[in-house]
């Protein structure tokens, strides 16, 4: 049995776990005006008039306003220079003023009125007019749903309607030290909650479980949601990168893979596992190592500069080089290297062909190239890194080894 797999029981395992947050402070207002500040900054120097940020994780981003995107238009304009202004239903302004942290005029609708419309009024109240000789740039959050931009669409004669992407994820994939400091503490109680897991594992668990601890364990170390997400997979089913529909039972010999996650401060993690329970075969064993073979490849590719597709190119090689592909054939990688990070558990940009993004300080990226062995098992190493000033740098250090998965005996 590989050291720190099974021997304890769910009592003992979660008794094993404390709170995890304390000092860990949420994204405060100043940096809120901050990304503002730079955003407008972005949108003057590239000649954008204004943009659109819909609810959801963009609002959040650059206002710290908390508001779940819905069949009602809610959502603030910036512009290029001047005050955020906010769009709601009148019966909500009270509610939004509530949540709001970066103020600003919210313009209200009422439900038999176009939330359009007004959009459109608000742009020219703050003197973005339209002009038929050079239309004003006007960003639609990438993330809104397409009846807002359809919505908008006909109203919007004498104005460019665009992609906010470029603006918003200029801002959103460079991280401040405070977030990586979030994320890196949302990380280290993940891998504590992995740990534990590992622990309690024995013959006749089941996946169901196996999710509800880790549900348990994720609040224990301060996690107040606890899992964000979670998958467990026993023996064939860890071949299935996403899951599948039904339940297993662990036995002697199953690979296990276990990806799971957390929010801290509305910031999240992405860990992936994978061990055998009992002895591992030479088969696991070579694929298990071919697998952090191909985590590091990638890894030392990230550098400065260099285009994210690079990275997911030096994990494939690497995976060929050891019988694996090549590109997306099985045996072998079925999906990206990685992706971005943050608010959203994906972001971009993405570790993956094609995207020819240069690595930039503040990005962060999870670092898991599975090797997917159809009929047999799967492996997934998943460990996040950021770009700091001099490179990469890992969250969580990668699994140490199949018999010593967490290094416990390193």
């Amino acid at each position: 049995m590989g050291i720190g797999i099974g021997g304890k029981t769910i009592e003992e395992a979660l008794a094993s776990l404390s709170d995890m947050t304390a000092g860990a402070a949420p994204i405060g207002k100043d940096e809120h005006l901050a990304r503002i500040e730079k955003a407008q900054a972005y949108m003057r120097q590239q000649g954008i008039a204004a943009i659109y940020i819909n609810a959801g994780s963009n609002l959040l981003y650059f206002t710290g306003t908390r508001w779940y995107p819905s069949e009602r238009m809610v959502g603030a304009i910036l512009p290029a220079s001047g005050a955020v202004e906010y769009i709601a239903p009148a019966f909500e302004e009270d509610t939004l003023n509530d949540f709001m942290l970066v103020e600003g005029a919210v313009n209200c609708w009422h439900e038999h009125e176009s939330p359009y419309a007004l959009f459109i009024a608000v742009l020219k109240k703050m003197g973005i007019v339209p002009n038929a000789a050079q239309a004003p740039r006007i960003g639609i959050d990438e993330s809104a749903a397409f009846f807002i931009y359809d919505g908008i669409r006909p109203l919007a004669k004498g104005y460019a309607l665009e992609n906010a992407r470029a603006v918003t994820a200029h801002c959103r994939t460079r991280k401040s030290k405070a977030e990586i400091a979030l994320m890196q503490r949302a990380k280290n109680m993940t891998l504590a909650v992995h740990i534990a897991t590992a622990s309690i594992l024995r013959e006749g668990i089941t996946t169901t479980e196996v999710a509800e601890f880790i549900d348990k364990a994720h609040r224990k170390v301060g996690a107040p949601a606890g899992s964000y997400f979670v998958i467990v997979l026993f023996g064939v089913a860890s071949s299935f990168p996403h899951g599948v529909s039904y339940v297993q039972t662990l036995k002697q010999g199953d690979t296990v893979l276990i990806d799971t996650g957390c929010k801290l401060h509305n910031y999240i993690s992405d860990i992936t596992r994978t061990y055998v329970y009992g002895e591992a075969s030479e088969r696991q064993r070579a694929v298990w190592n071919a697998e952090k073979a191909a985590q590091l490849a990638a890894f030392e590719a990230a550098q400065l500069g260099v285009p994210c597709e690079e990275v997911d190119q030096a994990a494939r090689r690497s995976l060929q080089a050891a019988g694996f592909g090549p590109e997306y054939k099985l045996p072998g990688l079925p999906h990206r290297t990685g992706h971005g990070i943050g608010l959203d558990i994906h972001e971009w940009p993405y570790l993956v062909g094609g995207d020819k993004t240069p690595l930039d300080v503040g990005m962060t990226f999870s670092n898991e190239p599975m090797i997917v062995v159809p009929g047999e098992f799967g492996v997934r190493h998943e460990d996040h890194f950021y770009m700091a000033e001099d490179g990469p740098r890992w969250f969580t250090k990668p699994s140490h080894s199949i018999d010593d998965p967490f290094g416990l005996d390193a």
